[in-house]
């Protein structure tokens, strides 16, 4: 007798249905067989890709086309299309099956769908599968912490092959340590049955050809299955069966998640609805900026449409600008709105600030080769430059497009009035408030940079990509040929009152790291292709500052939280997305929260320990894009989301809040990108 707990496609907080005798049976030992866990032919999913074609876009817009799909949600994949088109629903025969199609070379990631709870312990994993090819590893994960972190056991070559994956100790590649190893007698293209068992440190695993491997590791204690294959591969039919004991077990541990996860979101203000504009025609995703635009005191906002002019996102700039009030009033336009021009993924040159400081915004923004400043009421031009020249030979055009904009004070002037203009990835320049040129450097510049003054001198230091430049545009330390790929987020942050700055890197696929204020690595962690870092006081319990990051490419989603001297702490994997994790002050007390993502089932507000502690409403709103500002003015933020459609806010449902209250310095609105390192530094209201 088999008695199965369907898995749920709810994929946060994790459920499984359990019928209430099954309960009833299980609490008074009325069963005497194996549970069933999981049991899936994938009959139940419909033919085609299991993710399609969504790119860097998912790396800060939540997409239901990366959405699970049944029991199985998409692990990894690259900017590669093949990657994000490998997994399949089929039919053969009459029978369905789920096919991974890509031929993978590369060896620090690997085609995997994940299923399954994290608190799963002791449990046997049956898995029909057939590889096409016998050059590299196809088969099964178990006791999957993350796509980077797990145990496989498979077949390679003319190899059994048991072994236990976690991250890399090196550039890219992981860390395997091959359990055990055997020949193996297996023709390509035919189906094998591999049966995997742990129970608490010990491992069996077969293959229905007789090989049998057994090994004993603790190193992952729990976690969820998956299917991960480098070569072309068949998958029949996946099982998950576990003890009446273990599956007690389980149950009890899963009540006691869900009872806490269920006390600590109502302890927390519901998020409700506060303003909502529609934006039909000239509305865009993840392109908006926040500020004062018309001067009654009101924040408003800005919506930037988008024109590429390739290849990919390396040359793109604004093609319209809208602003509205959040009653849905227009202020003004510049350029034709395109409703088709609603998608990006990168960032473009424009922003809302007090440029001369009279306590008026300009809009500062780069539109066929220019760099304008406009009156923040009107739209309407004040002067203009055009954008710098440039002698990259990888530019399509003599001059920049202008990729991001920044402001900081190069001159100490006490206010930020000069501004920081750069291309895709190589050169920055730095410009006065008249738009002058008065240096210009080139490096692996990354994607957006930070200002800080070092020295204390009044005047700002740049930190950008891997380098750390003077007022004056000299050089002061580079990292360029140590460490490679590009910076996605880097920020300056005193991290305790008493500790020296220091600089923390999201380094893409160099992992995270953090440096002295010379230019020595302190610390580094070989986690993957890591970005959007954000810090903020997310524990009362551990001293200074913390730090959450979360992966992209080739291994999206896993979030890893960092105390204040840059040790990993925590790490878990709520669904398989990217993510700006900006922190939110949502209860006016001291500990913050971020929001991963505003989608009702997979999203939320997540705290420092990686619960998900509010939740949206099931109430129809949008949930591409977020961001996280105070509009109405309580020290607390509302949250807005949107997609190209519609632009929602909410707020607390005990807004307005009196009394004392947090209120965190974050990262000035003049300065918002797709790519920020968010610092949010403790402070109050008076």
């Amino acid at each position: 007798m088999r008695v199965t707990l369907r898995h749920s496609t709810a994929r946060w907080p994790y459920r499984l249905m359990l019928c209430g005798a099954l309960i009833c049976l299980l609490a008074s030992g009325g069963l005497a067989a194996d549970v069933v866990l999981l049991d899936d032919d994938f009959s139940g999913l419909r033919s085609g890709p299991l993710l399609g074609v969504v790119g860097a876009h998912t790396e800060y817009h939540y997409l239901p086309e990366a959405a699970p799909k049944g029991n199985w949600a998409v692990s990894t994949f690259s900017s590669d299309t093949g990657t994000q088109r490998g997994w399949r629903a089929r039919r053969e025969n009459g029978d369905a099956l789920l096919a991974q199609t890509y031929d993978n070379k590369r060896a620090y990631t690997h085609p995997m769908v994940v299923a399954g709870d994290e608190l799963w312990e002791d449990y046997t994993v049956t898995v029909r599968f057939a590889p096409e090819a016998r050059e590299r590893p196809s088969g099964v994960a178990f006791r999957y912490r993350n796509d980077r972190c797990y145990y496989f056991f498979g077949v390679d070559g003319s190899e059994a092959i048991l072994k236990m994956v976690r991250h890399a100790t090196a550039y890219h590649k992981p860390y395997e340590e091959v359990l055990a190893r055997a020949e193996c007698n297996w023709t390509p293209g035919q189906y094998l049955t591999a049966k995997v068992t742990v129970a608490e440190d010990h491992i069996r695993a077969e293959l229905d050809n007789g090989t049998v491997l057994e090994a004993d590791d603790a190193t992952y204690p729990r976690g969820k299955v998956a299917l991960t294959a480098d070569v072309p591969t068949r998958y029949g039919h996946v099982t998950v069966t576990t003890t009446r004991a273990a599956a007690k077990r389980f149950e009890a541990r899963r009540t006691q998640r869900e009872a806490e996860l269920r006390r600590l979101q109502e302890a927390n203000p519901k998020p409700v609805l506060w303003k909502k504009i529609k934006t039909d025609g000239f509305g865009v995703g993840r392109n908006l900026r926040f500020g004062d635009l018309d001067g009654d005191g009101q924040i408003d906002v800005l919506i930037g449409q988008v024109v590429h002019h390739g290849p990919k996102d390396r040359h793109s700039e604004l093609s319209c600008l809208t602003a509205m009030t959040f009653d849905g009033k227009m202020l003004w336009r510049v350029g034709q709105p395109d409703a088709w021009k609603n998608h990006l993924t990168n960032d473009v040159g424009f922003q809302i600030h007090d440029l001369d400081g009279d306590g008026r915004s300009e809009v500062i923004y780069c539109m066929n080769f220019e760099i304008v400043v406009a009156d923040g009421a009107t739209g309407e031009t004040r002067y203009k430059a055009p954008t710098p020249e440039t002698d990259n030979p990888r530019s399509r055009y003599p001059r920049i497009l202008g990729d991001s904009l920044y402001f900081c004070d190069l001159r100490g002037t006490g206010h930020a009035r000069d501004i920081i203009i750069k291309d895709r990835y190589w050169q920055l320049w730095a410009l006065d408030d008249r738009l002058n040129v008065m240096w210009t450097a080139k490096c692996t510049t990354g994607h957006y940079p930070f200002a800080y003054d070092v020295d204390d001198d009044g005047r700002d230091e740049l930190a950008i990509g891997y380098s750390l430049f003077d007022d004056d545009g000299t050089e002061l330390w580079s990292l360029d040929g140590k460490v490679n790929d590009h910076a996605d987020g880097v920020a300056i942050v005193r991290f305790r009152p008493d500790a020296e700055p220091r600089l923390l890197n999201a380094a893409s696929d160099e992992g995270m790291f953090f440096t002295d204020l010379q230019g020595r690595i302190i610390k580094r962690h070989h986690i993957g292709h890591v970005q959007d870092p954000a810090v903020a006081n997310f524990r009362d319990d551990l001293p200074g500052l913390e730090t959450v990051s979360i992966n992209f490419w080739r291994n999206q989603g896993i979030l890893h939280f960092y105390d204040a001297d840059g040790n990993i702490y925590h790490d878990c994997e709520p669904n398989q997305y990217g993510s700006m994790c900006l922190p939110i002050n949502w209860t006016g007390k001291s500990e913050e929260y971020f929001v991963h993502s505003p989608n009702v089932d997979e999203g939320g507000m997540f705290d420092g320990w990686g619960r998900r502690v509010v939740t949206f409403p099931d109430d129809g709103h949008p949930d591409m894009c977020n961001a996280v500002l105070d509009i109405t003015g309580d020290c607390r933020d509302e949250v807005v989301v949107w997609d190209p459609y519609e632009i929602w806010v909410y707020t607390q449902d005990d807004n307005p809040k009196s009394g004392r209250l947090y209120r965190p310095v974050r990262n000035p609105l003049y300065n918002y990108s797709n790519y920020q390192a968010t610092v949010s530094l403790p402070g109050w209201s008076d």
